[in-house]
């Protein structure tokens, strides 16, 4: 499994320092690094790092799959976790891109277990691409999960279906029952002493003599039940008429023979005007019945074309009850006819069985799959932490004055941490808070603290008597911030206007155009661009370009040359 993560906060002040955490593939340990070669790499089993305002990204991670010997992906996430905790870091991001065998894991574990790899260790949706909102997500998650198994088309789904109901025995109604069975059933062991099964030609059983059996050649249904498992745009009244028309031009011109599936078309085709009707229901009826009819379909040995015929429907009759005075007669069933036992599926079988769900559940609900596949930028929060050490912890933040903020093109960032004694003054406070911002960013390298808001007091007033409790927000005021810099914020100083069609008006990371005209960014998958594909050399946004639509008559005849008589 990999995972990559985006490098940067776009809207924080630009660090002095940043620290890096590497665990290097097994084969590298002893190898010599340059810097450059070592941070340029994506095959490390762990990379992470951290600013030095405690905030920091989850770049990299290899399980076992990735190439990792000893450790496994989990093992690895503990080790990052705890390294976190331990120096205190505020927050961390990362980009969630698993996959494990061509499957998107916050597809599958999301729609299976309610939440994503990460979910483990308290990460949580930090924005969601394309704008899609933490409640789009989840009703998009819920949506997947109370999918009916049923309802997918896939015939590989349906029949591994009936396979893991008779092997745990449960229903298995929903995609998020079927996908949680298929994930625990990874981790079962199959049974040492599996029930034999004989193979014998013929089997004899023991039936009363009075008792008459009938067998059908496949499981039949009656087709306004399979209506309710179709997904069409036609009602299931004309599913139902249209049927009976089919049955009745069978009987009318089959007469106890097999015709071909055009000729069924061709004679139905009067009464019917609608032929994607008429080809949907010719498709579904396949032993099924309809009034007193099965309709049977079977391809001709010869040229495997497809041939309609009809057969009598009677129902089926209660099993007698065996009496005590009756002698039981010998009848003799095909092998062939009898339930098969279920052998039991491997580690392989089950992770194709979980693709072919995947897919199928993509497909019967592609709208709602594509929103959770969206929201891939997690993080975890620590915040400002209580400690046993009787010092008091603020979150100083800079206020610019009234010519500053309108040079600044993006939001305020977080407040840094200043630890300060109990019996600190207001004075000493606002030293540290100088400090903390000179010594963490290159924006206040030259910074000097004048006064602090959010306290009341003198210099020398004692910090406990200003009204502020460990864990407020202090501003701080001063001059001296570097507004030449290009090093202010990590996302750069220029501001992009996004104002796509999707909603979204900030950049969520994802491939983007801006507009020739108007310098408006769009997701080029909202335009219409693939992700693949180049971007056009001009390119027109959809008020620009309907715009020059609109102008064109109008510019056409202001730059037409009369003609001189």
């Amino acid at each position: 499994m990999i995972w990559t993560a985006i490098s940067g906060w776009s809207h924080h002040w630009v660090s002095k320092r940043k620290y890096h955490f590497i665990i290097p593939a097994a084969v590298d340990w002893d190898q010599p690094f340059r810097a450059d070669a070592l941070l340029g790499r994506s095959d490390h089993l762990l990379h992470g790092l951290i600013h030095s305002n405690g905030f920091g990204h989850l770049v990299t991670i290899h399980g076992c799959d990735g190439g990792s010997t000893f450790l496994s992906g989990c093992q690895i996430m503990d080790i990052w976790d705890q390294l976190c905790a331990a120096l205190r870091v505020r927050a961390v991001s990362v980009v969630d891109l698993t996959q494990k065998h061509s499957v998107d894991l916050r597809l599958l574990l999301g729609v299976a277990k309610g939440e994503t790899w990460f979910g483990r260790w308290g990460y949580c949706l930090a924005k969601g691409c394309f704008n899609v909102s933490a409640s789009t997500y989840s009703a998009a998650l819920e949506a997947l999960a109370a999918l009916p198994v049923d309802y997918l088309r896939s015939r590989h789904v349906r029949r591994v279906v009936s396979i893991y109901r008779r092997l745990s025995d449960k229903p298995l109604a929903t995609v998020r029952e079927f996908l949680c069975c298929l994930l625990d059933w990874k981790h079962c062991k199959a049974p040492l002493s599996p029930p034999s099964v004989k193979t014998f030609p013929r089997l004899t059983f023991l039936l009363p003599k009075s008792c008459v059996m009938k067998r059908l050649r496949q499981p039949c249904q009656r087709f306004e039940d399979v209506v309710d498992l179709l997904q069409c745009r036609w009602s299931k009244k004309r599913l139902l008429n249209a049927a009976e028309v089919v049955v009745d031009k069978l009987r009318e011109h089959a007469n106890g023979t097999k015709i071909s599936r055009q000729a069924v078309r061709d004679a139905a085709r009067g009464a019917i005007g609608d032929t994607g009707l008429l080809d949907f229901v010719i498709k579904s009826l396949n032993d099924t019945v309809v009034g007193n009819h099965i309709v049977r379909r079977v391809p001709d040995p010869k040229n495997r074309v497809l041939h309609f015929s009809l057969e009598e429907y009677d129902e089926p009759e209660p099993e007698p009850q065996l009496e005590p005075d009756l002698e039981p007669e010998p009848v003799e069933l095909d092998s062939e006819r009898t339930p098969h036992a279920v052998r039991w599926p491997s580690t392989s079988e089950v992770e194709r069985d979980l693709r072919a769900v995947c897919r199928a559940m993509v497909e019967a609900r592609s709208e709602a799959a594509q929103a959770v596949l969206d929201c891939k930028h997690w993080w975890k929060c620590w915040g400002l932490r209580d400690e046993s050490d009787d010092q008091l912890r603020f979150l100083v933040e800079w206020r610019p004055q009234v010519r500053e903020a309108t040079e600044l093109t993006r939001p305020m960032p977080p407040g840094d941490i200043v630890v300060v004694p109990l019996h600190a003054s207001i004075g000493e406070l606002l030293i540290e808070a100088e400090h903390a911002l000179q010594e963490t960013y290159c924006f206040f390298e030259g910074f000097q603290a004048e006064s602090l808001d959010g306290i009341a007091g003198e210099n020398w007033d004692p910090v406990m008597l200003g009204g502020a409790e460990s864990g407020d927000t202090i501003g701080v005021h001063g001059h001296g911030a570097d507004m030449e810099t290009g090093l202010r914020c990590q996302g750069g100083t220029e501001a992009w206007d996004v104002q796509c069609v999707c909603g979204a008006q900030d950049d969520d990371g994802e491939r983007m155009v801006a507009c020739d005209a108007c310098n408006v960014w769009h997701h080029t998958r909202c335009v219409g661009i693939a992700d693949g594909a180049p971007v056009p050399p001009l390119f027109l946004c959809m008020s620009c370009g309907g715009a020059l639509m609109a102008a064109g008559p109008i510019l056409d005849e202001a730059l037409t040359v009369p003609k001189v008589k």
